[in-house]
């Protein structure tokens, strides 16, 4: 009997707990104000799940380099499509080249009607100015064609106003013309009488009455003259 209530007590008798540092391994504590990571998706946390973005990213970009350059070569290799790509490649060199033709041709005729405009411009301002440089011409001969011998002080005014204003006209093209002597013609002079002089080869200018004005080439008043006969 003593034997049995040995037994009994023997089973009966608390569990000893284990001492510190033995059993079950517990988490360390986590430091205050420090949050757990979270779990992306299917558990994943965010640095694993950039990471595996960026691969499906890369992924994709390489599939599409591989289905254009597999396109580029099936191109490539079509005698056809070189063809047309060869065909289409002339027509628009062709565009170009008639666009810059037509560009060139723009600029150029701009350029001419600019400087026409520019030329018909000083041409009216120039028919405007000649009666009074006319003028002046006239008073200068009648000074000289008298017999007084002393200049008048008008008279220096006169010629230097007569000098600048022929002056003015040269500096934008614009000259006087038809000497005694040249040979008449038609496109630059005016006959206004024809008569018989000695010495004179028929169909020479033997007087002038009004000189003639030129832009360049363009007669802005032909010269009025006597041609010999």
């Amino acid at each position: 009997m003593h034997a049995h209530e040995h037994e009994i007590q023997q089973e009966a008798a608390p569990e000893t707990p284990a001492p510190p540092g033995r059993g079950r391994i517990e988490d360390p504590p986590v430091p205050a104000g420090e949050a757990q990571p979270e779990a992306g998706a299917e558990g994943r946390t965010p640095e694993a799940q950039a990471e595996a973005d960026a691969d499906a990213v890369s992924e994709t970009e390489t599939e599409t380099e591989a289905a254009e350059t597999e396109a580029e070569t099936e191109a490539g290799s079509d005698p056809e499509a070189l063809r047309e790509r060869a065909v289409k490649a002339d027509e628009y060199l062709a565009l170009a080249q008639r666009t810059q033709a037509d560009f060139e041709n723009f600029r150029k005729r701009m350029t001419r009607d600019v400087r026409a405009a520019e030329a018909r411009g000083m041409g009216r301002l120039a028919r405007e100015l000649l009666p009074a440089l006319d003028n002046l011409d006239r008073a200068i001969a009648a000074v000289e064609a008298s017999d007084d011998e002393d200049e008048h002080h008008l008279t220096k005014g006169i010629r230097l106003v007569q000098s600048e204003l022929s002056s003015a006209l040269a500096r934008t093209g614009i000259e006087a013309y038809a000497a005694k002597g040249e040979r008449f013609d038609p496109v630059h002079h005016e006959a206004v009488a024809q008569a018989p002089v000695e010495g004179a080869e028929p169909g020479s200018i033997v007087e002038v009455l009004q000189s003639g004005y030129r832009l360049n080439e363009l007669v802005l008043r032909p010269a009025r003259v006597i041609v010999a006969g």
